[in-house]
């Protein structure tokens, strides 16, 4: 049996932020999933958020407060700003590079409901994969990789370790403290734009354990997203295009989202996703995302990726436009914690990132805020740990022994993903909403797999936070 002094749960931003920030003398384990790439940071096209000077503080504030629809918590937000020139000095001072122009000055773009220019992105398009990695070679602690938790350790309100299938085996691992940055649900969606191994089991612990989970009903969809495609995760637009001059179009050519909203392409990501959604439905006609604005030269320069992947898809970029959908893309609400990360219930227990519900997002994130917002609470937890006593647990726990998977999972599992994109996505009705709850119910009373059961009790975690949630408000909308 193994005993660290901090087990951290998730190798994206967030986890190996909150590991920078923890000191050698430590006894530190990262445990992920799958591979260290396998996570959402690494998909992250658009870029990090944060104010330009302190003068944009009370700007980017607004903008935050705006977008999120009235349910922001205005203290997190405030600490999510105040910090943000930060966190990016200390990553640049660390050796990370930002795209620049030739006199080294920073570039920044804008992106929807983003009152200005104030977003750094690096690789062109490759913001997340380019963070991931350089935070990866600076992780001064051990990794434990394909190593799925099952379980977390508790004792009279505190944490005591967690449970993971490492080998084929299950295993005990003892810690003081353990961090959640597993990520958020994607997996439990028919179209996602979210890395295969998010799909939302440690949220399942959490509601299994009693620790409270708020604003679970608040799930962001993306609004173009390339769905011809087999796979269920799907390839993400970013944000950035429309915020440099991408269209979204009809089969005509007509920009119909400014018969939704003045804003146009540049509107909130709510309002653009329920806007194709319903224009498609109405009309019948499929929406594309047309970049004839851009020259070909400047748009392989900014968008290297996009372009290289659509490449292989058959299309030319930018002349080309490409048929679009909107597909899940991130969970605003989670495991709730205070604004150091830690969660209010079980002493030395925290979580960051988007597994986390700071409060921050409120009703709808806005775009590019969340590479920001792992970063800064990581490093607000990695400071709460170092300086938090915990007492010492003792060591004797049952393992759970429950079947991981059985043979019928598979099937249970694709209803689930089909039950929650249609019945739970981007417009939802009660009767909807009661139908995901019954079908939900019947599969936890059968024969299941753990891991099957503890998606089921995030997803019902969800719905019973949707049904609660009378009035639309931000990317909640009841027809």
């Amino acid at each position: 049996m193994m005993h660290y002094d901090v087990v951290i749960v998730g190798a994206g931003i967030a986890g190996l932020y909150t590991a920078m920030n923890l000191p050698k003398n430590k006894k530190v384990l990262i445990v992920n999933k799958a591979h260290p790439w396998e996570c959402n940071t690494f998909y992250a096209q658009g870029g990090v958020t944060t104010a330009k000077d302190d003068a944009d503080i009370a700007v980017h504030i607004e903008d935050t407060m705006d977008a999120g629809a009235g349910l922001c918590n205005k203290e997190a937000v405030e600490v999510l700003s105040q910090n943000s020139q930060a966190v990016i000095h200390d990553l640049i001072e660390r050796g990370f590079e930002f795209d620049a122009d030739k006199e080294g000055n920073l570039l920044y773009t804008q992106e929807a409901a983003h009152s200005q220019k104030r977003i750094l992105h690096a690789g062109g398009d490759a913001t997340g994969r380019y963070l991931h990695h350089f935070l990866l070679e600076k992780n001064p602690h051990p990794m434990l990789e394909s190593a799925i938790v099952i379980d977390i350790l508790l004792e009279k309100e505190q944490v005591c370790g967690i449970v993971v299938m490492h080998e084929g085996e299950r295993k005990k691992i003892m810690a003081n403290a353990v961090v959640i940055a597993s990520g958020g649900v994607g997996a439990l969606f028919e179209y996602h734009t979210n890395a295969s191994s998010i799909s939302g089991e440690l949220q399942g612990i959490c509601k299994e354990k009693g620790i409270t989970l708020e604003y679970m009903e608040m799930l962001q969809f993306h609004p173009t997203v390339y769905v011809d495609e087999s796979t269920a995760q799907k390839q993400l637009l970013t944000e950035a295009l429309r915020g440099e001059g991408a269209q979204v179009v009809d089969d005509l050519g007509y920009r119909f989202l400014f018969d939704y909203d003045k804003r146009g392409e540049m509107a909130p990501r709510d309002i653009v996703s329920r806007a194709i959604f319903d224009y498609a439905q109405k009309t019948g006609k499929q929406v594309y995302l047309s970049f004839k604005e851009f020259e070909y030269s400047y748009f392989k320069q900014r968008f290297p990726n996009i372009e290289n992947r659509f490449s292989g898809l058959g299309y030319s970029l930018p002349h080309d436009k490409v048929p679009i959908s909107p597909a899940f893309h991130y969970a605003i609400g989670g495991i709730k914690t205070d604004l150091s990360g830690r969660t209010p219930s079980v002493k030395g227990l925290y979580a960051v990132g988007e597994a986390a519900s700071t409060g921050v997002h409120g009703a709808n994130r806005l775009a590019s805020n969340s590479l920001l917002e792992g970063l800064v609470f990581a490093l607000k937890a990695a400071h709460s740990i170092v300086n938090e006593k915990l007492s010492v647990c003792n060591n004797n726990f049952i393992i759970n022994e429950e079947p991981l998977v059985l043979q019928g999972d598979k099937p249970k599992k694709d209803k689930l993903r089909q039950i929650m994109w249609e019945k739970v996505s981007i417009v939802r009705t009660t009767a909807g909403l009661l139908e995901a709850k019954s079908a939900i119910e019947v599969m936890q009373g059968e024969e299941i797999g753990r891991l099957l059961r503890l998606r089921l009790l995030t997803a019902q975690a969800i719905v019973d936070s949707a049904l609660a949630r009378k009035e639309s408000v931000g990317v909640h909308y009841i027809s």
